[in-house]
């Protein structure tokens, strides 16, 4: 296969229904999803095989659901004592301001080449987009997040973001991209891609990270990473930007092992990741290694707004493990692209309706059989069916109203047709009126019935009402009777 030099394809919350049906359709991406969900399955389940997984899930959520609780007076906290230890924090009301304050420490420097470790939160800013704009070059430096910005898509998982290319589809577009031999050797090729990046590590003005956990207490932002490139992003280049949503503060230093325990068990199957990082400021006085300045800049973009909600606020418990998406049945044979959202998966469909409103989201809710299986293995127990549900009820006006876009799949029609159906039920002899009506007058039932019809057929009156059977059968059985 080749890979195509064009505009890569874009995916929209929009053309949800329509990008499902193409992924279906799709027999690779469903065999790679499919492979990579089932190994990610087993390894989460032997993971957890000798610990008390449930006792574990309670301490995690209630370590979660703690610190939102005082989350406004952590965040201050934290300010003060990252600001104790060296760290500039800064405050951004939406993407836009985050991405001007990051674009605007990095003109500061005069920079012009920007190494990036992971960071979901960076890409639901479009932070990339933004400095190129500026004529700033940003190098993702994960192997995942590197692969699809060479290959220019976004990332379909939050853990895994390459996870819908396999060998082969990697292989090719390393090789048109960077020039280097086709090979199904997974070694060679990411020896390939570790000497790409080592001289830009070395070149780069400035190195920005995300944040797993920021801990109050101590003004410490925990990075948790596999490949190193996280661990060089925030010591070699000069200056070190962490960019973090508002809801990822903990309270206590002792408040990550569980966490941590929990998350990559949960994201990969690891007892362990390869790195964890723990940044408590920028290099000091007589220290041979580090940033000379590190700035933390704190994202709200829509948290506040889930966070005056007691129900939706449990959305913001979520530690970004991905364990919703590898055990969802509709993410596994669609993808997370199919998405068209930074945040796929069930994850996705209750976080970005937040973020970017039901009037382009209204589908995702709906993109669930609600089986159960996302909350069974949330690690900090987010009751995602519910809130699922509760979504749904929003699309439709039936919730709250207090998330934007509320009503947007209200149908005045199917608002009708519910309340007649409801006045008909209540009337016993206006029901038997009706029914009589339409089981006489059967043939003329219309084969199309909205977008139920779309994937069933159309319901037909009997030609017989069930009250006309029971009084067939006992006008029947009293004959017998007096035979």
């Amino acid at each position: 296969m080749s890979v195509q030099s064009g505009s890569p394809q874009t995916y929209t919350p929009q053309a949800f229904h329509r990008q499902a049906h193409d992924a279906l359709g799709n027999p690779q991406i469903r065999s790679n999803f499919r492979r990579a969900m089932d190994g990610l399955m087993g390894k989460r389940r032997d993971a957890f095989g000798d610990w008390d997984v449930e006792t574990l899930r309670e301490l995690g959520a209630n370590i979660r659901l703690r610190a939102l609780a005082k989350l406004p007076d952590l965040l201050e906290q934290l300010e003060a004592n990252c600001q104790a230890n060296g760290i500039k924090v800064h405050w951004a009301e939406d993407g836009e301001h985050a991405c001007r304050i990051i674009r605007e420490l990095c003109e500061a420097r005069d920079a012009r080449h920007v190494i990036k470790g992971k960071s979901m939160v960076s890409e639901e800013m479009h932070l990339n987009a933004h400095l190129e704009d500026a004529g700033i070059e940003a190098l993702e430096s994960d192997l995942g997040e590197y692969l699809v910005q060479l290959n220019e898509q976004t990332p379909s998982h939050i853990i895994m973001p390459a996870i819908h290319l396999n060998t082969e589809e990697i292989s090719d577009v390393m090789h048109v991209r960077t020039g280097i031999e086709r090979t199904k050797d997974v070694d060679a090729l990411t020896a390939a891609a570790r000497a790409q990046l080592r001289e830009r590590f070395m070149a780069a003005d400035v190195g920005i990270s995300g944040v797993n956990f920021a801990v109050a207490e101590t003004g410490t932002l925990c990075l948790v990473e596999n490949e190193g490139n996280g661990r060089m992003t925030t010591t070699v280049p000069p200056v070190h930007i962490a960019v973090t949503g508002i809801e990822k503060v903990v309270e206590h230093l002792r408040d990550v092992p569980p966490l941590y325990a929990l998350l990559t068990r949960s994201a990969t199957g690891q007892h362990v990741t390869t790195y964890f990082n723990m940044i408590s400021g920028p290099r000091k006085p007589g220290e041979h290694d580090g940033p000379e300045e590190v700035h933390l800049v704190l994202v709200d973009n829509g948290r506040s707004n889930i966070y005056q909600d007691n129900e939706l606020l449990d959305t913001l418990r979520c530690i970004r493990c991905g364990a919703c998406m590898n055990h969802c049945p509709v993410y596994t044979r669609v993808g997370g692209h199919t998405y068209g959202t930074t945040y796929p998966g069930p994850i996705g469909s209750i976080l970005m309706p937040h973020l970017m409103g039901l009037e382009a989201t209204k589908d995702l809710p709906s993109a669930s059989s609600l089986c159960g299986a996302c909350g069974e293995v949330c690690p900090v127990k987010i009751p995602i069916p519910d809130l699922l549900v509760r979504l749904r009820k929003e699309a439709v006006g039936e919730g709250r109203g207090n998330v934007a876009g509320a009503g947007v799949k209200r149908d005045r029609k199917e608002v009708l047709a519910w309340k007649s159906w409801q006045w008909l039920a209540t009337h016993p002899g206006a029901w038997r009126a009706g029914t009589g009506v339409a089981t006489k007058f059967r043939t003329l039932s219309p084969s199309r019935l909205g977008p139920w019809t779309d994937y069933r057929t159309a319901p037909k009156p009997a030609s017989t009402s069930l009250h006309a059977l029971v009084k067939q059968h006992r006008r029947e059985d009293g004959r017998e009777d007096k035979q």
